[in-house]
């Protein structure tokens, strides 16, 4: 009879450790498969520009900039609050491996539409159509159109085509002057050895907003492309048809305009109105 109840008491114990370790399980990860700190917290992880100021940047005061508050309302929309961000530097050749490997739930990192890369990641937004364009110094008057390029020193940034196009389309005369990135060319640029840089006029915005910078440089308007920048995500991944309502719902409510003000004011960036979802300009 003892021996009976001893058993009973033992299933009992048992069946309720199995309960708890069910449970455990479940609360561990979250519902995009990001898993979790600790096993006691879900998190996203979203991957970001490390290197980009007005856009992504890691600062000693934590990350900052246009991307970054995209990012971060999207997430909150999802039912992650800052503090369940993990944040990962997504460089531009990493991009599509980060997100088919699954480092990454989505990424924001001034991440244009194209139909190659659309073959290997889905696209939510777009959220922010950007131009190539050009930055010159602010008493600069005599760079008015993509032609009087011809003669001026270019800054050429490694691994960026931005300068080589503009010589080869628009100013076969522009002196191509190689720097290794683009914050080594502002510098340059502030005391005359180049005439100009060139890439996203976003990009090139969130620079001269810098606050060693305000003032000194302004941007051409000249709009020599279109970059629809999007929300990268892994391929077939249900999260995109939620990112766009989050990017939608923050259009609307007005922080996607403070978010670009806030960012690129100081620069005076023309910035486009917040493209419709979907609307991908070629």
């Amino acid at each position: 009879m003892n021996l009976r109840k001893v058993t009973a008491a033992s299933a009992a114990v048992f069946a309720l450790a199995l309960t708890a370790t069910a449970c455990g399980d479940g609360d561990g990860g979250d519902s995009n498969g990001s898993g979790s700190s600790g096993g006691d917290k879900k998190k996203i992880t979203i991957g970001i520009k490390f290197d980009q100021p007005g856009l992504g940047q890691k600062t000693p005061q934590g990350y900052a900039g246009f991307d970054v508050d995209v990012a971060t309302y999207v997430a909150k929309k999802l039912g992650y609050d800052e503090k369940q961000i993990e944040w990962k530097e997504s460089k531009s050749a990493d991009r599509e491996t980060m997100l088919q490997r699954g480092d990454v739930d989505f990424i924001a990192a001034t991440y244009s539409i194209t139909p190659e890369r659309e073959a290997k990641v889905d696209f939510a937004g777009p959220y922010l159509l950007a131009h190539q364009d050009v930055l010159i110094r602010a008493d600069d008057d005599s760079i008015k159109s993509p032609e009087d390029l011809n003669d001026a020193k270019l800054c050429s940034v490694t691994g960026s085509t931005s300068a080589q196009n503009v010589k080869d389309k628009l100013a076969p005369k522009a002196q191509l002057q190689p720097y290794p990135t683009y914050s080594a060319c502002l510098p340059g640029l502030q005391n005359g050895a180049v005439d100009a840089l060139t890439t996203d006029d976003s990009i090139l915005a969130g620079y001269a907003a810098q606050d060693q910078f305000k003032g000194k440089f302004k941007l051409g308007g000249f709009k020599l492309t279109n970059e629809n920048y999007g929300i990268g995500v892994k391929k077939g991944s249900d999260l995109k048809a939620k990112i766009n309502d989050a990017l939608e719902a923050m259009v609307s409510d007005g922080s996607w305009e403070k978010a670009v003000k806030d960012n690129f004011g100081p620069a005076n960036y023309q910035y486009e109105p917040a493209p419709k979802i979907g609307d991908v300009k070629s």
